[in-house]
């Protein structure tokens, strides 16, 4: 784990954001007391996996309706 002060942090924020993204832990300090720490996300977004989801919610969808129901007088009604 890296500790950087947070001077040198708000100057380097790319560089720090480099070593994130390479799997590394950064805290920084503030006058030698830790006050943030970046991490890397947990899991990875994946475009993919996302792609799959948003086809797979257009498929469940198709031929639904709202019967007689208009969705300008739904959005009305919420806004009651």
């Amino acid at each position: 784990m890296k500790e950087v002060g947070a001077f040198e942090a708000k100057s380097r924020l790319g560089r720090l954001l480099d070593w994130v993204e390479a799997g590394e832990e950064v805290t920084i300090t503030r006058r030698g007391k830790a006050v943030a720490r970046l991490v890397p996300p947990k899991t990875p977004f994946d475009a993919e996996r996302g792609q799959k989801i948003a086809a797979r919610i257009r498929e469940m969808r198709q031929g639904v309706t709202l019967g007689e129901l208009k969705i300008r007088d739904l959005i009305s009604e919420g806004r009651r």
